[in-house]
């Protein structure tokens, strides 16, 4: 791996990562390492929220150490969000009954080793598209095959048995929305930077909906952020090889992952959407499907019913708004790494953008609503 010229800037996240301290915990784990070979480390700078970093040691194309380690974020941190544990039981249960994951190699609990819980997995090769730039290579035929790919591989997810796989326990799956939408109000009002009547408004709409949906709603895994740049594409095929960032999964409602994945899935025409940082028109190529082809193919794949999709997006929408305003509370605190650092105007206008279309959603049809 090389990280540029010797006298290219260091990251300063990477300078905050301990490697001296990282080693001596794989060796004392007896993991494959050479205990006297010190860690490459490259920040993976794609992500807003959580540390990634991948770490080398030795030459990979021969048989050297090529993994990547998760940390929670620097500085203020949502409770109960960004939980490097139960990402890294989600994916050693999903692995094991064959879903396209990295696979798992170790967990460290102990947050004095680099300042922070973290995991551990294989580095997997391949495209990661979140872009438009990153999408713009794509035929019209690519386009298509990835987009039906991304939705066979959600509803593959969501025919994995829980109980077979180890997970049984990782969620309460009966009454799931309703307790999704008071837990993002709730972390609306631990994260929130300036007063929102919108936020209230949504949270208030949303509680009222979901508490009108009847008992007993079918279940599945949920991955809770299932989205383009969330996989690695394989270059050739157009076959997901991983699906990552799984610190948020539960058992819960499936069309909870739907729902946040038409929120990502722009279209040229979109133009509320357009003012996010989140998506950059990656998905506006010719040859992508629209929402309603999505929405269909999920159907058709999956056998569900989608009556109440309308709900699930706009609590898709609240729950992305809140994100953005604890990514917000952090760049204000000066605490944010990656991609985000600097952005705080953008994201409060994001935050704003994603409150308006979550109302819009539950006044008539969700899909216009993201699309206007």
């Amino acid at each position: 791996m090389s990280n540029g010229s010797a006298n290219a800037p260091v990251d300063p996240a990477v300078e905050r990562l301990d490697r001296d301290r990282l080693l001596a915990w794989f060796v004392e784990q007896g993991l494959p390492v050479a205990a006297n070979e010190p860690l490459e480390a490259e920040l993976l700078a794609r992500g807003r929220s959580n540390v990634t970093y991948r770490i080398q040691q030795g030459n990979p194309d021969s048989g050297g150490l090529d993994w990547v380690v998760r940390r929670q974020p620097f500085g203020h941190v949502m409770p109960s969000a960004h939980d490097m544990a139960r990402e890294h039981r989600v994916i050693s249960g999903v692995y094991a009954g064959g879903f396209a994951v990295p696979q798992p190699i170790a967990l460290c609990e102990d947050p004095d080793i680099i300042g922070s819980v973290f995991h551990t997995m294989s580095f997997v090769p391949g495209l990661v598209m979140g872009s438009a730039a990153e999408t713009a290579h794509l035929t019209p035929q690519q386009a298509r095959d990835l987009s039906f790919e991304v939705v066979s591989t959600l509803a593959r997810l969501h025919a994995i048995d829980a109980n077979e796989v180890g997970l049984g326990e990782l969620g309460r799956p009966d009454g799931f929305l309703v307790r999704q939408a008071a837990r993002w109000r709730s972390q609306w009002e631990l994260s929130q930077t300036r007063d929102q009547p919108l936020a209230v408004e949504l949270a208030d709409r949303l509680a009222a909906r979901v508490d009108q949906l009847p008992a007993g709603m079918p279940w599945s895994i949920v991955h809770g952020d299932y989205r383009l740049d969330n996989t690695i594409v394989d270059p050739e095929t157009m076959r997901i090889r991983a699906v990552v960032d799984w610190e948020m999964s539960t058992l819960g409602d499936p069309l909870s992952d739907l729902a946040l994945l038409l929120v990502y899935w722009t279209r040229s025409t979109d133009r509320q959407l357009k003012r996010l940082p989140l998506v950059d028109g990656v998905t506006d190529h010719e040859g992508f499907i629209d929402r309603r082809e999505l929405v269909d193919a999920y159907v058709d794949v999956s056998g569900r019913n989608v009556d109440h999709l309308d709900a699930c997006i706009a609590l898709s929408c609240f729950k992305l708004a809140v994100i953005l305003e604890s990514i917000r509370k952090r760049i204000l605190a000066g605490a944010q790494v990656g991609a985000a650092a600097g952005q705080a105007d953008l994201m409060g206008q994001a935050t704003d953008v994603l409150l308006e279309t979550g109302l819009a959603s539950l006044d008539g049809d969700a899909l216009e609503a993201l699309g206007s």
